[in-house]
């Protein structure tokens, strides 16, 4: 399969396009949203320049298992899943912080604590901690939205001082976010896996909150192997993770983080398979499930249908 690395559909009714990183989104009749989610590929806030087949798909299909098994906690945008890279979902005004969550003392916290930083985001760490070690509890570390450019850390005091959010939305959507944690946890748990941290993302309609974009997903979460975890800590070993990770790896190896003045590395097509092939592992991982290649020969004529169908469908009810 070819992969798709951008779509330029004229759907019935549409009024709105937006691209983003690895998404592209198209409002509908200022109703509802259609996301295509392509095989575009991003780290380091870069958007790499290979296409990665049927990392969507992958993306896509978690994110919608995920959305319906959390469902019964906090309603999500979702209305429909006409296509295997495809969620069309209501229109939502979002909240302008992501609410990141952490179980383990890893990626970006770590960072900053093996720094000498024993607050992330306002929340206090104890000494003692070693890089993967467990926190006491889960904290909740959020970041600003930025429309361009990097997410920057934010404490709970400055999004209330601030007015980002009022203190009943966020207090409702701490909630959310440790119970969608939780459930997030025991799934994972159910896999041999731990999630070690994610992002959640909420937005309103009305006075009402969803849930919205993706989530438990391996761009949005990162997970270990609970296999091996304990002894792995104990001889001060790196935790064989289940995540984006391999991805951000591979740049650094070869100079590249997104810094000025680096040059992203060839993506060769040994490269891009090996790329795509961990994403599929990483799906049939996470989800129990096996990952059947939609392996169409025109992706963006099935897409275009169904989305079209879809759309029909909506107005007809």
């Amino acid at each position: 399969m070819k992969a798709i690395k951008e779509t330029n559909f004229n759907f019935p009714k549409q009024t709105n396009f937006y691209k983003g990183k690895v998404r592209d989104v198209y409002t509908i009749d200022n109703q509802y949203m259609a996301m295509v989610v392509t095989d575009r590929i991003s780290a380091f806030d870069v958007v790499l320049p290979e296409a990665i087949p049927y990392k969507g798909q992958v993306l896509n299909q978690i994110a919608a298992k995920f959305l319906t098994a959390t469902s019964d906690i906090v309603p999500n945008w979702v209305i429909a899943v006409p296509d295997e890279m495809v969620t069309v979902g209501r229109i939502c005004e979002p909240f302008k912080v992501e609410m990141v969550i952490r179980g383990y003392l890893a990626g970006h916290a770590w960072r900053e604590y093996s720094a000498g930083k024993r607050s992330v985001c306002g929340v206090s760490l104890p000494e003692g901690l070693k890089e993967n070690d467990p926190l006491p509890e889960p904290i909740i570390t959020p970041t600003t939205k930025a429309a361009v450019g990097h997410d920057e850390d934010i404490s709970r005091a400055d999004i209330l001082a601030k007015g980002i959010v009022s203190i009943v939305d966020y207090d409702q959507l701490e909630k959310y976010t440790r119970a969608l944690f939780q459930r997030g946890t025991e799934m994972a748990a159910e896999r041999g896996l731990i999630l070690v941290d994610t992002k959640y993302e909420f937005g309103k309609v009305g006075e009402d909150i969803y849930l919205i974009d993706e989530i438990h997903t391996p761009d949005s979460s990162r997970y270990f192997y609970a296999e091996g975890y304990q002894q792995r800590q104990a001889a001060n070993e790196p935790q064989k993770q289940l995540s984006k990770e391999f991805v951000r790896k591979w740049l650094i190896e070869n100079g590249f983080q997104g810094k000025d003045g680096q040059v992203v590395p060839e993506m060769t097509t040994a490269v891009i398979e090996s790329i795509s092939e961990r994403y599929i592992e990483l799906f049939e991982k996470i989800t129990g499930d096996q990952f059947v290649k939609n392996a169409s020969d025109n992706a963006i004529k099935r897409i275009e249908q169904n989305v079209t169908n879809c759309i029909s469908d909506l107005e007809s009810k």
